[in-house]
């Protein structure tokens, strides 16, 4: 094992990396789906007959998508926590 960066790692292919970034795409367009459905569906009347969004619904969409945010990264955590103690488990 070495103690320099970078050695004694795989480095991931280019297919590998392709991968990874069309996961990581798929990843983000689902997120955004989630968040616009959630979101729209709470703060933007189906019946508006104005062009611009009102004072009232910019608010709630900024406190919705802080919110939508905050539980993913909260989510984010607690997954990589558990990640971590099963890998320290294995470990033992």
């Amino acid at each position: 094992m070495s103690f320099l960066p970078g050695f004694g790692r795989r480095q991931p292919s280019s297919a590998e990396k392709i991968a990874n970034a069309e996961a990581e795409m798929d990843m983000i367009t689902e997120m955004t789906a989630r968040l616009n459905q959630s979101c729209l569906k709470k703060c933007i009347q189906p019946d508006y007959h104005e062009g611009d969004l009102t004072k009232g619904e910019s608010v709630c969409l900024d406190r919705c998508v802080g919110k939508f945010f905050e539980v993913q990264m909260k989510i984010s955590e607690k997954m990589q926590g558990d990640a971590a103690m099963r890998q320290g488990q294995m470990g033992m």
